[in-house]
């Protein structure tokens, strides 16, 4: 194993532990302003990371830094998992509403983010 590989992984290892760590803050405290039945939290994690990602996939990185920052820290950052937990729960609490809410507004908000995060790397290039 080489020292880049090693160094990449330990990033990894790194970048993932701040990306989780940063959702939880970040899921906790909108939760705790919002304070509704509703997973807000988790949508705002989900939607600053698909901006995130976008951005990320948008900027010209090399295959390294692309690696560590869209799949250790915004995949450790992201959670497909609670969204799909929390949109289950929804349904059976008979809040089916909220349920396909949260599955519609996810997906057509977290596509917006991605193009809008792309859109604004692009840009950034071109004024460079």
């Amino acid at each position: 194993m080489t020292v880049t590989t090693v160094l990449v992984w330990a990033g990894v290892v790194l970048l993932g532990g701040v990306g989780s760590v940063a959702r939880f803050v970040v899921d906790r405290a909108v939760a705790r302003r919002v304070a509704r039945p509703f997973p807000f939290g988790t949508l705002a994690v989900n939607i600053s990371g698909a901006t995130a990602l976008g951005v990320i996939g948008g900027l010209a990185l090399s295959k390294d830094a692309a690696l560590l920052a869209g799949t250790a820290f915004v995949g450790a950052y992201t959670t497909f998992s609670t969204w799909m937990l929390e949109t289950q729960r929804l349904s059976e609490e008979r809040q089916t509403w909220a349920a396909l809410a949260n599955v519609v507004v996810s997906v057509a908000l977290g596509m917006a983010a991605a193009f809008l995060g792309q859109w604004v790397s692009q840009w950034v290039l071109v004024q460079i």
